[in-house]
């Protein structure tokens, strides 16, 4: 994919260092993917480098590169994501796991990649099925909203599906909403989902990326 620069003058400052700096492409660079075997033990796996190529080191004769999330940590003291032992950073890395509050037993492997996005899809994918009763099919392909780089002050973004009723609602109440649709649906997450239904592993695909359900 073939990347542009368009430069401004006046508007950079040749004088000072910051992260909006770094012009990362904008490349798939996060794997997920759901697995429940026979007997019903499941797995949520996702793997991410962060900023493109993570960290740029590669472990010799391994033949990949090593992640970047510690860049999550900050140096200010007393700040709660500050650097310290035993410690994980802030990041974006959600494989997810819905089980039973009565028996403890699995009832759905699944993960939507999408940067700041995982945590609200995950939110509006497992709401789907467990309040809605949705099918994992359909609770993917359900239209979704995303607070940009969830900041809850900022404008709404939603996909063409929804119905501009909500949107109207939504514009009443202060917040500024924006239509996504077509291909840019992907800034939406990329989900996939494997739950038990009435006795049976049931699996989704989501619609805004290129990944597949299989059984085997």
């Amino acid at each position: 994919m073939g990347h542009s620069i368009r430069r401004a003058d006046g508007s950079v400052n040749a004088t000072a260092a910051g992260a909006s700096a770094y012009l990362w492409p904008s490349t798939p660079r996060t794997v997920y993917f759901s697995i429940v075997d026979a007997e019903g033990n499941g797995c949520s796996f996702i793997n991410s480098n962060f900023m493109g190529f993570g960290t740029g080191i590669v472990p010799r004769g391994c033949g990949f590169s090593l992640q970047n999330r510690g860049r999550g940590f900050v140096l200010e003291e007393g700040h709660p994501n500050t650097i310290a032992p035993r410690k994980r950073p802030y990041h974006t890395i959600i494989p997810g796991l819905i089980t039973h509050d009565a028996t403890g037993e699995l009832a759905a492997v699944f993960g939507i990649m999408g940067g700041m996005m995982q945590p609200q899809a995950h939110l509006q994918v497992a709401t789907a099925m467990i309040d809605s009763g949705f099918d994992p099919q359909s609770a993917l392909d359900a239209p979704r909203f995303q607070l940009d780089d969830g900041e809850p002050d900022g404008p709404v973004f939603v996909e063409d599906s929804i119905d501009p009723g909500v949107l109207r609602e939504l514009e009443n109440l202060g917040h500024p909403t924006s239509v996504v649709s077509g291909t840019r649906r992907s800034i939406f997450g990329l989900g996939q989902v494997i739950a038990a239904v009435d006795g049976v592993w049931w699996s989704g695909s989501d619609p805004r990326g290129d990944g597949q359900a299989a059984g085997f």
